[in-house]
């Protein structure tokens, strides 16, 4: 069963497509919605109350909005708090349509405008994430996704004044794992982390097939309490998810609708309210 799971059929990419497409306008809601002061509970409902109204059942996962500091929560879901000018929020949400889920994150500025080395941070991840896109080839191993993320990260990371020294130090030592603690992906599908083994009969890792879905995510956590980071990134949280369809010419991006460059959302933060 979970290997039939792992593959997907067309009527299946049909109804992840939708909701794909349900969920990414949902966040592109969100973002219209985004003022200073609103409170992340405001940001959830308007996301939630969109999948409803147009044919998503259910989240299909606990909705995270981490604003500031909530941001570098890997798992936050208390939503409570209130956004502030100069942050940026983080949110994680998606839908599930007739069973199948979906699953984005973006993150954004709560006042409409990347700055300094929030911004800097932000378009560094994103290339990050593009890039790992990219990756999502027939035949490549599984493990290798995360390989090429992890040094591309490193790399930011000394980019961003946070370590010095060489990526391959970094990766030797798993320092990384201080600031992007979690994989680039997961499959997707019935399940928001859905089943089907990373490896082969053999044991070695899998290696990538047409009609397998997979996020790709990478992201970068900086406390607000952590000394050793520069001041101006403490208390940034950063991830860019989106939903991959392995095909035989690459990877087909499910969510690519849902804005995540810094001109498209600065086009659109607080446009609707």
């Amino acid at each position: 069963m979970h290997e039939m799971r792992l593959f997907k059929t067309p009527e299946e990419l049909k109804l992840m497509r939708r909701a794909a497409e349900i969920t990414s306008e949902a966040h592109a809601l969100a973002m219209r919605r985004t003022k200073p002061g609103i409170f992340e509970f405001e940001l959830q409902a308007v996301i939630e109350s969109y999948f409803r109204h147009h044919g998503g059942e259910f989240p299909a996962y606990t909705s995270i909005v981490g604003g500031g500091d909530n941001a570098t929560i890997l798992h936050y879901t208390e939503n409570r708090s209130s956004l502030t000018s100069g942050d940026l929020v983080l949110i994680d949400a998606g839908c599930e349509y007739h069973f199948y889920a979906a699953d984005i994150t973006r993150t954004w500025p709560v006042s409409g405008k990347f700055e300094g080395a929030g911004r800097d941070a932000y378009q560094a991840v994103l290339e990050v994430q593009e890039a790992s896109i990219a990756d999502v080839v027939v035949g490549r191993p599984y493990n290798e996704l995360q390989e090429r993320c992890v040094r591309r990260l490193s790399q930011v990371l000394i980019d961003l004044n946070v370590f010095k020294g060489s990526v391959d130090e970094i990766v030797e030592k798993e320092s990384y794992k201080r600031y992007y603690p979690h994989n680039v992906g997961h499959w997707l599908g019935i399940d928001v982390h859905d089943v089907g083994s990373y490896f082969d009969q053999s044991k070695a890792w899998r290696k990538l097939e047409p009609g397998m879905v997979l996020t790709i995510e990478p992201g970068l956590y900086f406390p607000a309490h952590d000394e050793a980071v520069p001041p101006e990134l403490r208390g940034v949280g950063i991830r860019i998810e989106d939903d991959i369809v392995v095909t035989a010419t690459g990877g087909e991006n499910l969510t690519a609708a849902c804005p995540k460059s810094i001109e498209a959302i600065e086009n659109i933060i607080g446009q609707g309210l």
